[in-house]
């Protein structure tokens, strides 16, 4: 084993200030709700039920994904900047909150004569898709920060990873699971956006609470406010020469760019590939996260025995394979057995790849004295917010390739197009992954580096 993947011995001390890993991980639970709700039917809304070309759509995606990458740098920047007695990361998550609560609302309730507008539907869409991502940003340029501020040994960081993931994945129970039925058969009918506008209420409001309750419960190290403030190109460039940034971005991106094309792409899936229902597709997507959240457990195991490095190289490629079985699946029932072989792989990404980011964040504010999470992290987004243009770009190909541009103009074989979508391009994004992991040589965890001292990298 090498020494970046050795475990580590004895008991890490609580947070700093005091924050619990529980009060801090249910956190994702409200910043996971409403943008999964966005993710899941966004597409769904906007192109089956509502008309919007897709070519349309997925011009306007790629050009929201690009302003949404350039927005990230500077969320985190002046996140890292901030000196408030409230503390630097606190008050963005309020008004993040609150922000997002009001343009998910807003997406997801088009009024009557926009939506029968060709134009209107279009602007709308842009407006909105783009200042909800923004709120997204915000918020979590501040929430990831937290991470490796507040826990600063890699077991205890893992349980607070472990706990906000599964809160994740709680949340996409109920944003991507639940939502096909709840929108179109409960709070509304098919072929109808209502349902889904009634849900973005009752999400947002949700989702507000408990980031709310997870900001006042977060007790920020007050040491941290006396280190020198980073200059931003300064920082930037500092950043920019770091080598994982660019390997350890890239592999987030492959993964960020596959999961965007699933959750955007699932309800789509089932409704032309394998035939399905609203319900269907909640019962693959709940079988699916499901297992996920009990796989967590597994993989929060495997990186206590073997650390997060090794098991981050394992996950990688078991998540590329899993995606292989969804390319036959021709019903619901293959669609679950397929799905399965997804959980596994997805649930080791997930209990790895911020615990892999965190370990860079150390380094960095080893090397240069400083804490700037929220800017390097705002960085891996602009990576992994750019997953955007692979998201048009692949929504585009179905157009050309399968003739696929709305529910109202599916093209000839568009079971075809989103077995594609869904399967291929996910298992190309993750195999590049899992290619440039292998030769990534990551920081130590913060007990390997010594009381003090700079990690050293392995």
């Amino acid at each position: 084993m090498e020494a970046e993947d050795a475990p580590q011995a004895g008991s890490p001390p609580r947070g700093a200030g005091g924050t619990s890993p529980l009060r801090y991980g249910v956190g994702m639970f409200g910043t996971s709700l409403p943008i999964n709700l966005v993710k899941g039917s966004m597409l769904y809304v906007y192109v089956e039920v509502l008309g919007l070309d897709a070519v349309v759509y997925a011009t306007v995606y790629a050009v929201y994904g690009v302003l949404d990458a350039l927005d990230n740098p500077v969320f985190g920047y002046l996140s890292d900047r901030t000196r408030s007695r409230w503390g630097r990361r606190r008050p963005y998550l309020v008004v993040g909150a609150l922000v997002l609560t009001a343009t998910t609302i807003a997406l997801f309730t088009v009024p009557g004569a926009v939506a029968d507008s060709a134009v209107g539907l279009a602007v709308w869409f842009a407006v909105f898709a783009i200042t909800t991502e923004m709120a997204d940003s915000l918020i979590n340029a501040s929430y990831g920060a937290l991470l490796p501020e507040l826990f600063t040994h890699e077991r205890r960081r893992a349980t607070a990873n472990a706990v906000r993931q599964g809160a994740q994945l709680v949340a996409l129970v109920i944003a991507l699971a639940l939502t096909p039925v709840l929108a179109r058969n409960v709070l509304g009918t098919e072929g109808s956006a209502v349902g889904y506008g009634r849900l973005a209420i009752i999400f947002g409001v949700v989702s507000a609470a408990v980031i709310l309750w997870t900001a006042l419960g977060v007790r920020e190290d007050p040491a941290l406010d006396a280190e020198p403030k980073p200059q931003f190109f300064r920082s930037v460039g500092q950043i920019l020469s770091t080598v994982h940034f660019w390997t350890v971005g890239l592999v987030n991106a492959c993964y960020g760019a596959a999961m965007a094309l699933v959750l955007g792409g699932l309800q789509l899936y089932v409704a032309h590939t394998l035939g399905g229902s609203a319900l269907d597709a909640s019962i693959l997507q709940l079988v699916v996260i499901a297992v996920s959240i009990g796989m967590l457990s597994v993989w929060a195991a495997v990186v206590r025995r073997k650390g997060a490095a090794w098991t981050w190289r394992l996950a990688l490629p078991v998540a590329a394979v899993g995606f292989v079985p969804l390319y036959f699946a021709t019903d619901l029932v293959t669609g679950i057995l397929a799905g399965l072989t997804v959980a596994v792989g997805y649930s080791g990404v997930l209990a790895t790849n911020d615990l892999v980011i965190a370990r860079v964040l150390d380094a960095d504010a080893a090397q240069h004295g400083t804490h700037r999470s929220g800017l390097f992290l705002a960085a891996f987004g602009v990576l992994g917010r750019l997953n955007g243009l692979l998201t048009a770009a692949a929504l585009a190909s179905l157009a050309l390739w399968f003739g696929y541009r709305s529910g109202a103009d599916p093209g000839p074989d568009p079971g075809q197009a989103f077995r594609v979508y869904l399967s291929v391009y996910p298992f190309v994004l993750l195999t590049i992954g899992t290619v440039v992991s292998r030769f990534i040589r990551l920081p130590a965890a913060p007990q390997d580096a010594g009381a003090g001292s700079r990690p050293v990298t392995r």
